[in-house]
């Protein structure tokens, strides 16, 4: 378990959904499926708790996997971004 700077590692939470960094491959393919441009996608700060420990900077795409009771898992991505 990684200690966050509250001491608590808040990506093992149930609560808290899978958190991972897009290659620049697949950042690419995402962009070209939606065509769209990365300044299109949601945000997500560098220093939101949940992405800390994946090593992303800004200009980066972020997958977030949720558990869903009618999806099953529900998908969402979002550009990182400074501040």
């Amino acid at each position: 378990m990684v200690k966050k700077k509250s001491g608590i590692d808040i990506t093992t939470h149930m609560l808290v959904p899978e958190h991972s960094l897009l290659s620049e491959k697949e950042k690419k393919t995402l962009l070209e499926h939606y065509a769209i441009s990365l300044a299109q996608l949601p945000k997500i700060f560098l220093t939101d708790p949940a992405i800390e420990d994946l090593g992303a900077k800004p200009g980066d795409v972020i997958k977030i996997v949720k558990k869903s009771s009618t999806a099953g898992e529900a998908v969402y991505y979002r550009g990182v971004i400074s501040e």
